[in-house]
């Protein structure tokens, strides 16, 4: 396995604070990048949680410079003349302030790659608002996604526009820059938007919401979309003992492998591959009945019957439970790539 050398060389100063700046420099030091984090006085406030702090910025240098000092600017400017990415995190404008700004920078160092992690972007009527995952989720649409089966919005505790479109759009793009200025010997300046990210990675519902809203008179909301409920073959079913199992067969073949564990023969030609129009009465009806069969069982029982079978049927874990599944167990420091020569 090679994951951590495959940036080796890559000097990266990350000046980014609280989770989407840290989460993609902490990709990048897994793969081999070199790291210098560089906080204020009173250092990041993601040290105040000691668990997050460490899992953010393990395998990076911590430094310390007080950005209202001349002095500190100026050793900043030293280090970044050696480096290949600069990473920040600071309201548009505010580089600029401390003369920092990308037209200052690329003079003292013309292949430096600047990525700057914004919620709105670096121009546009939003630009100077302040915002955190939540703002971004709900501004781009994909809050409205995540509505329970009766309809409210849900507050997820995955921070998809911190991580999604914040460090991975960053991580993505900052590599494809610094591969470009090998080339050219001219570095560039990244803007990434995390409220625009997260509309880049609603791939699916614009384009099934589209699909669909033509037979349901409107957009799909709650469950009525392909993959948010309406098809009773991928879905959620809660258990006898108020848990939920996870059927995700989505294809005919495992929707066939899914019945035949159910004892459901009849139901095997109800699928959307097979002419089952989603939202139609048949298929809500197929859905009520679908669970209340689940209803009937605890998850372990589903569990266990699913275990052995390729039918895309999965419990729903609590963190807990993952954790100290074979998956994971003895392998929790595992990277979420393999890379092997």
């Amino acid at each position: 396995m090679i994951g951590t050398t495959l940036l080796k060389g890559l000097r990266v100063i990350d000046i980014t604070r609280n989770l989407p700046g840290p989460f993609a420099t902490r990709m990048l030091a897994d793969l081999g990048a070199e790291v210098i984090k560089v906080e204020p006085p009173e250092g990041d406030p993601a040290r105040a949680l000691g668990p997050l702090f460490k899992s953010l910025n393990d395998g990076k240098e911590c430094r310390t410079l007080n950005f209202k000092s001349d002095a500190d600017l100026a050793q900043l400017r030293d280090w970044l003349t050696n480096a290949d990415v600069l990473l920040e995190g600071f309201r548009p404008g505010i580089m600029a302030s401390m003369g920092l700004d990308f037209d200052s920078l690329k003079a003292l160092n013309p292949r430096l790659v600047m990525c700057s992690i914004t919620g709105y972007g670096q121009q546009g009527l939003w630009s100077h608002r302040a915002g955190h995952d939540l703002n971004y989720m709900a501004m781009s649409g994909a809050l409205d996604q995540m509505r329970s089966a009766q309809g409210e919005a849900t507050l997820s505790n995955i921070q998809w526009g911190d991580l999604a479109g914040g460090s991975a759009m960053a991580c993505i793009a900052t590599l494809a820059a610094v591969f470009s200025a090998r080339q050219s010997g001219a570095g560039c300046h990244v803007d990434v938007s995390m409220t625009h990210g997260l509309w880049a990675h609603q791939v699916m519902p614009q384009a099934t919401g589209a699909m669909l809203a033509p037979m349901l008179g409107k957009l799909p909301g709650a469950r009525e979309d392909l993959l948010n409920g309406a098809l009773p073959c991928y879905n959620l079913y809660t258990t006898q003992d108020g848990r939920s199992l996870a059927i995700g067969s989505l294809e005919h073949k495992f929707w066939k492998a899914t019945c035949d564990v159910l004892g459901r023969p009849a139901w095997v030609m109800q699928h959307w591959q097979r002419g089952l129009m989603p939202n139609s009465p048949e298929s809500n009806a197929l859905r009520d009945q679908v669970a209340a069969l689940i209803a009937t069982q605890p998850l372990s029982q589903w569990a266990d019957r699913f275990a052995e079978v390729d039918a895309c049927v999965t419990p729903v874990l609590t963190l807990a439970e993952a954790q100290q599944h074979p998956l994971f167990t003895g392998n929790q420091t595992r990277q979420p790539w393999t890379i092997t020569p």
